[in-house]
């Protein structure tokens, strides 16, 4: 009993930033999602992320949040009712998962091709067949091409404070904007979250309405979505190729002023004993903590090794990246997904892409792990390490495909 009381003061505790309190992955995301005052919430439970609504719910209800909260009777209705608010200059949320994503997946090109503002959360969880509701990124790499903003949270802390930083990355740059957290390693794990004051929120995103620069207006008629066919459609597409690129410097200023406001630095890509690593691991996700871990371990016994984690996955970050990079002999990249019939899986193929052209690149081998919520060990990230220094050694990259966790 005291040593619950003693953790709830903990949680409670006042920092110099705000005031932190314990939350879940799941009800971190709400609780930024409500200092934004929203206007619209549409969604349709799924595990891992329902709490997140209901707690949306719960605050709309106690009277702690003016919002219209929209309980439809599919992920595809949700997204379609946030695509309907906000046209009319709502600022608006929904949030799934795996399966859910897949029913929305028409109008996530809809969202994104009209230049909606809007953020969703995805609880990351792995597609059926067979059931699964744990950890893996399928949904969010079905969601990759679709032209959203994709963050991706390593704990909850981040979780929170990406879910504000995707909101003004939305209206900012007019895009789609998706908030990645890990089922059950982040959505249902508890933490002590430092949360901001409502007033520095309002300060870091103004409370301007509309949101969307041309609302439904019933006297300036406007037609949204026209029919485009080949007279006029690539002109559009080069358009939104060319609006997601340039959000890239938007994004990466808005992460500075964050960080300047939290006190928590934010940038696209993290960076762990990369300045002089010859052997190093990218991994989107919570798994970048396990690796940080074991990377301490075997710096400790001098070997020369490190860790990128992208915090931002789309945009790519690729000029920093190659930066990042730039000394490194065998670097292993580490997917929580797979591409059937591909030459790697998709985080790997981002990065083979971007240093396809780079003069001196280190040698690359993909691994899978994780998939359907398999636990990633310390003895696996040292395991992956392994092969990477035997690659080292020889010269050559003996085997491009590695699969970790997996039962004999």
């Amino acid at each position: 009993m005291f040593v619950q009381l003693k953790l709830l003061l903990w949680f409670r505790r006042e920092s110099e930033m705000g005031k932190i309190i314990g939350l879940n992955g799941d009800e971190a995301v709400a609780y930024a999602v409500k200092q934004t005052n929203v206007d619209v919430i549409a969604a349709y439970p799924i595990t891992p992320q329902t709490i997140i609504v209901e707690r949306l719910s719960e605050y709309v209800h106690n009277g702690e949040l003016e919002a219209a909260f929209v309980p439809v009777e599919s992920e595809h209705s949700a997204l379609s009712a946030t695509v309907g608010a906000a046209l009319t200059g709502a600022r608006v949320f929904t949030a799934t998962a795996s399966q859910g994503l897949a029913l929305m997946y028409e109008i996530l090109w809809i969202a994104s091709s009209l230049r909606l503002p809007i953020v969703m959360a995805l609880g990351n969880r792995a597609f059926s067949a067979p059931i699964n509701i744990h950890c893996s990124h399928d949904d969010a790499m079905a969601a990759r091409d679709a032209g959203w903003i994709e963050f991706f949270s390593e704990n909850v802390q981040e979780a929170y404070d990406l879910t504000l930083i995707a909101f003004k990355s939305a209206e900012s740059c007019l895009l789609p904007a998706i908030v990645n957290l890990d089922a059950f390693i982040l959505t249902h794990s508890l933490e002590g979250v430092e949360v901001l004051d409502d007033n520095d929120v309002k300060r870091f995103l103004p409370d301007k309405r509309p949101i969307y620069p041309y609302p439904i207006d019933v006297e300036k008629p406007t037609t949204y979505g026209p029919l485009a066919l080949y007279d006029y459609y690539i002109e559009m597409k080069r358009q939104q190729a060319e609006a997601v690129k340039e959000a890239y410097g938007k994004i990466v200023n808005i992460m500075r002023e964050y960080s300047e406001v939290s006190g928590r630095k934010y940038s696209p890509v993290k960076a762990y004993f990369m300045d002089d690593a010859e052997v190093a691991i990218v991994v989107l996700g919570s798994a970048a903590g396990t690796i940080r871990t074991v990377v301490r371990d075997l710096r400790s016994k001098g070997e020369k090794v490190g860790v990128l984690s992208l915090t931002l996955y789309r945009p790519f970050p690729e000029k920093e990246l190659m930066n990042a990079v730039k000394n490194v002999k065998v670097l292993a990249v580490m997917d929580r997904a797979y591409s059937y019939g591909a030459p790697g899986a998709p985080l790997f193929s981002d990065i083979a892409a971007t240093l396809y052209n780079v003069e001196e690149k280190p040698m690359l081998f993909n691994v899978v792990y994780g998939l359907g919520g398999r636990d990633l060990t310390a003895d696996h990230v040292k395991f992956v390490f392994n092969i990477a220094k035997e690659y080292l050694r020889k010269g050559i990259v003996e085997k491009k495909e590695i699969w970790i966790g997996v039962r004999k």
